[in-house]
């Protein structure tokens, strides 16, 4: 291929495989196989806290320091890690020599400055989804994990999943499904974008560092329901469509082995929670794929509807899977062939892959370049939603094309 013809996709992915060989080496050099791991907890909520629970359960892993703006958040995490060092601002705690890797699970506005900060100062990385807030800044999360050389997994647990593993391998891999020609996606009624606050913080508490919780956000006064209900707000994080499509996306992307939309459309509006919240209650999307396929994503916090699941649907058959089990069922017939239910903790699953690549150096299942390109799909969506048009994408430049 003439170099003037490689795209982006191509140059990334060709240095994730010159990394991985040369860092090998370099790193167990450092850290031996079976060396523990000191670990750094920055974000150190309910989501955070719980990852660092299967974290410890690996006997590789030494929890060293925590950090969070907010001090009582530091003192839930403590109830984990007793031992490790507190700190408030993520810049102190990656100058720390006895911090090796650390998980990342601030809000989403925080997620690309940490983690390029953190590939710069030479420590592995676990970041929760979406990998970033804003289309924009996945390359520069790419580049940075290349250029340093580190491990970067993104927590898209689905992944790691051996029910998702299986269906993958036994209808996509196998051709058994088809051709497929719809994906369809839902998620309903999740509560973490509900969350109230405690009457307590209706003033703001004098350990919780407001502006620090701000970062790249412009300034604003501080608001309880902005802080612990960030998620209902888009200056945080992209609402429902990079909360949770970006988890189903991720999944049929894994299926297809494809992850280039080139189309989106979607609508939706707050349409029952007028609490101030700039994220939708109630949104659907539609993503239009270069090799003749759709997904579409629904969802509603209204009180009426719960639950989430994914079905693609090929022309010998179709695959409904959720966190629980699968079913597969073949074309024309009514009951499935095939019921698989969840096996093991997938979380804890994903946790343990991202240990094992920390020692072998090999990309992980949700490696860097996976989570950008599942939240770029998402980002479409919401850019849509926002400009009230059809989103025509080059995803081989990375670039929305003009009207």
């Amino acid at each position: 291929m003439p170099a003037e013809t490689l795209n982006r996709r191509t140059v990334l992915r060709s240095a994730a495989i010159g990394a991985v060989a040369f860092s090998a080496g370099s790193y167990n050099r450092i850290l031996g196989a079976n060396d523990q791991i000191q670990l750094g907890l920055i974000g150190c909520g309910g989501r955070g806290v719980g990852v660092l629970k299967s974290f410890v359960q690996n006997e590789s892993i030494r929890t060293t320091a925590l950090c969070d703006v907010y001090t009582a958040r530091i003192d839930d995490a403590k109830n984990v890690a007793p031992q490790a060092r507190s700190f408030r601002a993520h810049e102190e705690l990656l100058a720390q020599d006895d911090v090796d890797a650390v998980l990342i699970a601030t809000p989403d506005h925080w997620h690309a400055n940490i983690a390029i900060d953190a590939a710069n100062a030479g420590k592995d990385i676990y970041v929760e989804k979406p990998l970033t807030l804003k289309l924009e800044e996945g390359p520069a999360i790419v580049k940075a994990v290349r250029l340093n050389e580190r491990i970067c997994q993104v927590g898209m647990q689905q992944r790691s999943s051996k029910h998702y593993l299986r269906a993958k391998e036994k209808y996509f891999d196998s051709g058994a499904i088809g051709k497929v020609t719809m994906a369809r996606t839902w998620w309903h009624g999740n509560g973490a974008h509900l969350r109230g606050y405690p009457p307590e913080a209706e003033e703001r508490p004098s350990n919780l560092d407001w502006g620090r919780y701000l970062g790249p956000i412009k300034w604003r006064p501080y608001n309880p329901a902005e802080y612990f209900n960030f998620r209902a707000y888009l200056e945080y994080g992209g609402g429902q469509i990079t909360d949770l499509f970006t988890h189903w996306i991720d999944a049929v992307h894994l299926f297809m082995g494809q992850d280039d939309p080139v189309a989106a459309v979607a609508a939706g509006g707050i349409y029952h929670y007028k609490d101030g919240r700039t994220a939708p209650d109630t949104i659907n999307c539609l993503l239009e794929y270069a090799q003749e396929w759709t997904a579409t994503f629904e969802a509603t916090l209204a009180p009426g509807r719960r639950g989430a699941a994914i079905e693609v649907i090929g022309t010998e058959g179709r695959l409904y899977i959720d966190r629980a089990h699968y079913e597969y069922y073949p074309k024309g017939q009514d009951e499935p062939s095939e019921v698989m239910q969840a096996e093991g903790n997938m979380t804890l699953d994903h946790v343990n892959n991202f240990i094992d690549c920390v020692k072998s150096r090999e990309l992980p299942n949700g490696d860097v370049w996976i989570g950008h390109r599942s939240a770029q799909a998402s980002h479409l969506g919401n850019i849509a939603y926002l400009q009230k048009r059809r989103i025509k994408f080059d995803p081989n430049r990375e670039e929305i094309l003009p009207l």
